[in-house]
């Protein structure tokens, strides 16, 4: 008999359910392995006793459902928050699906990309692993990224490769040069016009990834370009449909040749999941062998394969650049095209280039993501801590705690149907006066300790500026708010009317136009007023728990 449950499962595939069991006795607690084959399950499952749990199922707390299995009587612990993460048909094909195609991905056109190439310092790229991260996702979600000011020696490249993964050797060896040379064995090594294309679509499989570090370019022309393959697939198959399906199924004998190389690759140019999205693009004129196909098939197939390379050369698809000394470029090469102009070969051009996988840097990303979310407990911990701690001390004069002060704003908050970045905004917005160089005690003998901004820069690690950006401005709000609203002064408590004439007072106009244009303008005003209500001793907010995975959901996870 099953009882009612506030965590549901009887709607659920069992076979399903019961193939994701997690305990010991079917996953190793080790490494989480399955200990059974599909075949060790009855065949003829079913739902014994079902129980609600307090224990998560997983070691921590939290709502849960306890199965014993039919006709085993085996026990099995789910989670609920495993269950709404997992639950059949959130993944549809609509959905997420595979991360490695298209809907995993962000395409562009060279005029999204136009002042915000992803870039990062090559130093701040080793040493911090938010910059990592930053960089690894960029790679994944844009299909690239720039790293600055890579020490210009030559294998330098190779470290930059296990700085996330491994490097897959090749016939070119572990790391090749591109540069002039006298005997070329391809055309990347002339300076000739390289149209945008797939390295190595040859081989199968394709190296995932390419990095070109810049030791030195100093000749008339040699400009980088990339085309993202996967919007240029898209608008194919926008366009022309017919176009599009023959390319996907198409297999196309790439070829490549040397005294000692022979590699062959039967692969069509757009290859496309079970669900038709765009998953790789092997695009490359110089390594097409000859099609044997019916003669109203190569037709159709040259007639597709032209219409998708003139996409491919549309200047609006054509993101250019120029690699400087000490440029190392990471490039998904299953997915974006790159390009190179014609250079003369008197001027000394360099690049080394490594080959690598991108399974090991989404790899490499996912354990930097982790070891973020457990220190993104461990501040949430703190600021638990806070909470309890200081927060408990008096509020500038108020007759509430620092805590409940900040706890009433957020209740408030949440009350208006705000969004959850702004809740956090007004549950954290005085976080600026918690053990800093200024207290927030000296704010009421007379010096500004500017907690807005305080606050907002210790938060800005763990929150994007839709949270950060309102806690700084809600003082400049007060001040804006003397200035438009004439009436908003009256209703100031007496400990806000003396800190409004330590913090600059109400805005001249000049200050009051240059508060309107900022972005974050009316959020800012919205903590403000909820700020201003949030001082009432007879209020009895929830505690810090009550918002906690609430903030977790909002912290930044690179």
């Amino acid at each position: 008999m099953t009882e009612s449950l506030s965590v549901d499962v009887v709607d659920l595939p069992l076979m399903w359910l019961r193939d994701n069991c997690p305990c010991s006795r079917c996953r190793d607690p080790r490494n989480g392995q399955k200990l059974f084959q599909i075949t060790d399950l009855p065949a003829g499952l079913a739902l014994g006793a079902v129980r609600q749990s307090a224990d998560g199922g997983d070691g921590a707390d939290g709502a849960a459902v306890e199965i014993d299995w039919a006709p085993d009587s085996h026990r099995s612990t789910y989670s609920a928050r495993w269950l709404a993460a997992n639950r059949p048909g959130a993944d549809t094909c609509e959905g997420p699906g595979d991360r490695r195609g298209e809907t995993g991905k962000t395409l562009w056109t060279a005029a999204d990309l136009e002042g915000r190439i992803p870039e990062a310092d090559w130093a701040a790229y080793l040493g911090d692993p938010a910059v990592r991260a930053q960089v690894l996702e960029s790679v994944l979600a844009l299909g690239f990224a720039l790293l600055r000011d890579v020490p210009c020696r030559e294998g330098q490249v190779l470290e930059a490769v296990e700085s996330f993964g491994y490097v897959r050797e090749t016939n070119y060896g572990r790391l090749f040069d591109v540069r002039v040379e006298p005997d070329p064995t391809n055309l990347a090594f002339t300076g000739a016009r390289i149209t945008p294309h797939t390295d190595n679509p040859y081989r199968d499989p394709v190296p995932t990834l390419q990095l070109l570090h810049c030791l030195s370019n100093a000749a008339v022309g040699g400009d980088s370009g990339l085309v993202d393959g996967f919007k240029a697939a898209a608008l194919l198959r926008e366009e022309d449909p017919g176009a599009f399906a023959v390319l996907a199924r198409t297999p196309v004998p790439f070829r490549f040749s040397d005294s000692r190389t022979v590699l062959e690759a039967d692969r069509p140019m757009i290859d496309v999941d079970g669900h038709g999205r765009i998953r790789e693009v092997r695009f490359n004129n110089r390594s097409i062998a000859t099609l044997r196909l019916p003669a109203d098939q190569l037709d159709a197939f040259y007639l597709a394969y032209r219409t998708f390379a003139e996409i491919t050369l549309r200047p609006a698809l054509q993101l250019n650049f120029r690699l400087s000394p000490g440029d190392c470029l990471i490039f998904d090469n299953v997915r974006l095209l790159h390009a190179r102009t014609a250079f003369e070969e008197s001027g000394a051009r360099h690049l080394q280039g490594a080959y690598a996988d991108i399974d090991a840097l989404a790899g490499t990303l996912a354990v930097l993501r982790r070891e973020r979310a457990a220190a993104g407990g461990e501040f949430l911990d703190g600021l638990a801590a806070l909470f309890e701690g200081e927060g408990a001390g008096v509020y500038l004069g108020e007759e509430v705690t620092m805590a409940q002060h900040m706890l009433q704003a957020a209740v408030r908050a949440e009350a208006a149907g705000a969004p959850d970045a702004l809740v956090a905004a007004a549950l954290l917005h005085d976080l600026g006066h918690f053990h800093g160089p200024v207290s927030g005690e000296e704010l009421m003998t007379g010096t500004d300790n500017r907690h807005s901004h305080t606050g907002a820069d210790r938060l800005a690690e763990w929150f994007g500026p839709e949270v950060t950006e309102p806690i700084r401005l809600h003082v400049a709000a007060k001040r804006y708010l003397c200035a438009v609203e004439p009436e908003y002064f009256g209703r100031l408590s007496e400990a806000s009317v003396y800190t409004l004439k330590v913090q600059g007072g109400p805005m001249n106009p000049t200050e009051v136009a240059a508060y309107e244009k900022n972005p974050y303008a009316a959020d800012g005003v919205a903590v403000r007023r909820w700020d201003d209500e949030a001082k009432d001793p007879e209020v009895t907010a929830p505690g810090f728990a009550h918002f906690r995975p609430m903030l977790a959901g909002l912290l930044r996870t690179a």
